[in-house]
């Protein structure tokens, strides 16, 4: 799994946002790899044949609840699933509890972001289909977690199998280039997640082909 989060950047305001979805959509398929794309709430309807997420999920009911967005509804305008507990979006424990088990009942897909191995253990029990390891602190920054801490990919692959369940681990934070996406595949994570590394760059195309055939050359792919 290649998740693009594309946040709430300047750079895919507008009719942008469909021009990176086009660019994703050629090279999943090129590559036959799985990208998603997760578009702010009000581009949730753009044009794309790969998964959709949402950014954000809210743990709250069908009916009058104004500004919240809801899986059961989300189900119904098609949408895949949704990133959980994103570090610039943290919720209690306990909605991501409900929360995993909404999308469980639905069908959707639940992608729980963690900071550290201790919330990829806590969270792996639940089997959500994914947890993404991001430490707060490299968030955008340039700087992988697959190189700057290599051990918290090991460690977090293994909380995820403690699980003994079907959730994958997936790494984000820093991630700028092929290199990063290969040594994270490498250390065990079945994909990524990312953001300002590709919505920032000058060559969508370009850094979305560079990180599809790095995940497709490891040997553990």
């Amino acid at each position: 799994m290649f998740i693009i989060n594309y946040k709430n950047y300047d750079e895919i305001a507008g009719v942008k946002s469909a021009k990176l979805a086009l660019v994703a959509d050629k090279i999943a398929k090129k590559y036959k790899i799985k990208i998603a794309i997760a578009p702010p709430h009000h581009l949730l309807g753009v044009k794309y044949s790969g998964p959709i997420l949402a950014q954000h999920t809210d743990n709250a009911k069908v009916g009058s609840t104004t500004g919240f967005v809801i899986p059961e509804l989300l189900k119904k305008s098609k949408i895949a699933g949704s990133l959980i507990n994103h570090s610039e979006h943290r919720i209690p424990p306990k909605d991501i509890e409900e929360l995993v088990d909404r999308f469980r009942n639905l069908g959707l897909v639940s992608v729980v972001c963690v900071q550290d191995t201790k919330e990829a253990t806590r969270y792996a029990k639940l089997n959500p289909d994914y947890i993404a390891i991001e430490p707060p602190e490299l968030i955008g920054s340039g700087k992988a977690v697959s190189t700057e801490q290599p051990e918290l990919i090991t460690k977090s692959v293994q909380a995820v199998k403690n699980a003994k369940n079907s959730t994958k681990l997936l790494c984000g934070a820093g991630i700028v280039s092929g290199q990063d996406v290969r040594k994270a595949i490498e250390l065990g994570s079945s994909g990524i997640l990312v953001a300002s590394g590709i919505v920032k760059a000058k060559n969508w195309s370009a850094i979305v082909e560079e990180f599809a055939k790095a995940m497709l050359k490891t040997p553990s792919n």
